[in-house]
């Protein structure tokens, strides 16, 4: 089975070509002509869109072919135990259904380094619990910039190498206390799961993922496009519902 998966967000779209359980096309577009033109020449069986731009109805009228749409009534292939499920972001759910997907079984916690960071658990018993939400790393540096007379923004580049411990002057003090802040952040907090769930699988994603490969290990995982394969699983999970 054929899947086309597209995750619309506020500034990009990302869609991927499933062959089964695993991505055999991917691509990151900005417009949607791009996207129906792209898409023309591939070959699928079943359509998911998850869009926070278009509504379902505003999509029917642009997509050339029939899609499931993300939504609140769609199946999950786990137990939502979210208190309100109403302010829940899909996207949040998307990736714990893409760590749990990936590895097979709960417990999992998925770790979305994106404008902010979520933190999102599944448990042993396939229940979706829900997680944490804290500031991501661009608007930890707009922070300082704004709330401050005198702090620049900065622009975080990993090319030039990871920020030294000590910072020796005010801009690599702030990457240092941004960077080291936010990876032991994610590093406390795993530990703190792995408290309670000891066989606990972890899998960071987000655009921010790339700074944090170093944290890679036995159980720690980084997959950048997990909320793809999240929402692949919802897809094939409601196909074989219907």
């Amino acid at each position: 089975m054929r899947n086309l998966v597209i995750d619309i967000g506020n500034t990009r779209i990302k869609s991927a070509l499933f062959e089964g359980l695993e991505i055999i096309e991917e691509q990151s577009l900005i417009y949607m002509d791009e996207l129906i033109q792209q898409t023309s020449n591939w070959d699928f069986d079943h359509v998911i869109v998850s869009s926070v731009r278009w509504s379902s109805q505003e999509l029917g009228l642009m997509l050339p072919f029939d899609f499931l749409f993300l939504d609140k009534e769609t199946l999950f292939p786990v137990k939502n135990q979210y208190q309100t499920p109403h302010t829940l972001g899909l996207d949040r759910l998307a990736a714990a259904i893409g760590a749990f997907s990936s590895a097979g079984k709960g417990p999992v916690l998925s770790i979305d380094l994106g404008t902010c960071i979520t933190y999102d658990f599944i448990n042993e018993q396939e229940s979706y619990l829900g997680g944490g939400i804290s500031p991501g790393m661009q608007m930890r540096f707009r922070a300082m910039h704004e709330q401050t007379a005198r702090l620049p923004l900065i622009n975080f580049d990993l090319e030039r190498g990871t920020p030294e411990l000590v910072g020796a002057n005010t801009l690599d003090g702030m990457k240092s206390g941004v960077y080291f802040g936010i990876k032991n952040e994610i590093e406390g907090i795993i530990n703190q799961y792995l408290g309670n769930h000891q066989d606990l699988e972890v899998f960071i994603c987000g655009g921010d993922a790339k700074f944090f490969e170093s944290l890679t290990k036995d159980h720690i995982f980084v997959i950048p496009n997990l909320v793809l394969h999240g929402l692949n699983r919802i897809l094939i999970y409601n196909v074989n519902k219907n």
